[in-house]
């Protein structure tokens, strides 16, 4: 029983909270897994069907383009027809154009391919997130949130291995096998979100009342209804440029600025990390071993963030992140010839300390919208840090030919830096806040 003054979000974490946790992380997972297996096959694939260098850059860059599209295109869809419908696009498209990839004959089709299935992965993180958080109890929100950043970093290994030993195991034509086993994903995702109900929050935004009431009772129990949860502000018929003219226009920059900035040099150190390595000088079994030191800690400093996010909070930690991630990388440009053990020590260190502002990149924009606009808020988050992300990508090995590597690490740093910025000038702490409460603007009811 709730008492006076709880809501549904001061609930404890229930079994359908961890069910509904593994339906939606699913979709990060894949994130990782789509970005990563098409650089396990690249040689192969580039000799199976004789592709330029050009077109091998386009296909590595495809899946990125078809987030950017996606996600656009899945905020709106998701909160214009609903959590649940849209929650099974993305297993769909998974599975179709994975399976599409064994039949294909020419680098443009593959471009084609992992186009559509960056799109499906651009649709999965507005709906299988904003579903996800307008379920949870309040303590539980930020941890399981940031979750879904680990399960991407579990996504991608999971490719270098399973990559790996189709390689090995699958014959001439194994580069296909490898690209195709999304699907298996794809279909695990479809069969794991059966059942999964409808957003009780969205139904009241459309005026379903009495449908948002029977969804509480099915899902925590006869005892609550409606009444139970914390409400939000009537916004019937309000359009989204109204609600940006309103006061979330300064939001979305926050979001979409902070995101972007703590993508650039992550997708740009992941991508190029033995090349980044060689240029300071580590060489061989060194860079090997570093590049696969730096990716275990990125994934310690997410899991670190995600067991501190409630005790340190949202804004002091995503403030933090850039500020010591940005030293970081001043340090690698300073000492771009030093040891290398220094020069993995500062590496693992920005890998750590980026941790805070990675994990709440999904965080920050599912707490601080409504819930008329919160899908397309992470739709474009998620849209505009991918361009980053691209951009950050196509220019690391140019700067490295152009400036070396000192200038690279000075420019990422600088990168942080607005990030940085940006977090001491718009950040807002969420922490003991209820979803309304996150969502509403100061001084506003």
């Amino acid at each position: 029983m709730l008492m006076k003054g709880q809501t549904l979000e001061d609930i404890p974490l229930n079994r359908f909270h961890k069910r509904l946790t593994v339906r939606s992380g699913g979709g990060s997972f894949v994130d990782g897994y789509v970005l990563s297996i098409i650089g396990v096959v690249m040689v192969q694939m580039a000799d199976a069907l004789h592709v330029s260098s050009l077109w091998q850059g386009l296909i590595a860059a495809s899946a990125l383009i078809g987030i950017f599209c996606g996600g656009m295109v899945g905020g709106w869809l998701t909160d214009h027809f609903g959590r649940k419908r849209v929650f099974f696009v993305g297993p769909v498209l998974f599975m179709a154009f994975s399976i599409v990839q064994l039949a294909i004959t020419a680098g443009w089709q593959l471009f084609a391919c992992r186009f559509m299935l960056g799109v499906a992965v651009g649709i999965e993180y507005p709906v299988a997130t904003a579903l996800l958080v307008e379920f949870l109890p309040k303590t539980a929100r930020g941890p399981r949130l940031a979750t879904l950043t680990i399960l991407w970093f579990a996504g991608a290994a999971c490719a270098y291995i399973m990559g790996n030993a189709i390689l090995q195991f699958g014959g001439p034509e194994a580069w296909r096998l490898a690209l195709a086993s999304t699907a298996i994903f794809g279909l695990i995702l479809f069969v794991l979100r059966l059942g999964t109900p409808e957003s009780p929050r969205w139904l009241i935004s459309k005026g379903r009342r009495e449908a948002a009431d029977r969804i509480i009772k099915q899902v925590f129990g006869p005892q609550h209804s409606i009444a139970d949860l914390a409400a939000e502000p009537e916004r019937s018929n309000i359009s989204l440029w109204g609600l940006l003219k309103a006061g979330y226009g300064s939001r979305l920059a926050f979001v979409s600025l902070f995101w972007t900035c703590s993508v650039i040099p992550v997708f740009a150190v992941y991508a190029f990390a033995p090349k980044v390595l060689e240029a300071m000088n580590l060489h061989g079994e060194m860079a090997a071993f570093g590049s696969i030191a730096i990716t275990l800690l990125f994934v310690v400093g997410c899991v670190i963030a995600t067991g501190l996010i409630n005790g340190m909070g949202r804004r002091p930690m995503v403030i933090h992140s850039f500020l010591w991630s940005g030293l970081a990388l001043l340090g690698l440009g300073y000492a771009a010839d030093a040891s290398p053990l220094m020069i993995l020590i500062l590496f693992g260190s920005y890998a750590v300390f980026i941790g805070g502002a990675q994990v709440l990149q999904l965080v920050y924009p599912n707490e601080i919208f409504p819930t008329e606009i919160r899908a397309v808020a992470v739709g474009f988050g998620t849209s505009f840090s991918r361009i980053g992300a691209a951009a950050g990508t196509w220019l690391v090995p140019i700067s490295l030919d152009r400036y070396g590597i000192g200038i690279t690490m000075y420019i990422a740093a600088g990168v942080t830096l607005v990030g940085l910025i940006v977090s001491l000038a718009l950040a807002p702490e969420t922490r003991a806040l209820n979803l309304a409460e996150a969502s509403a603007l100061p001084n506003r009811t």
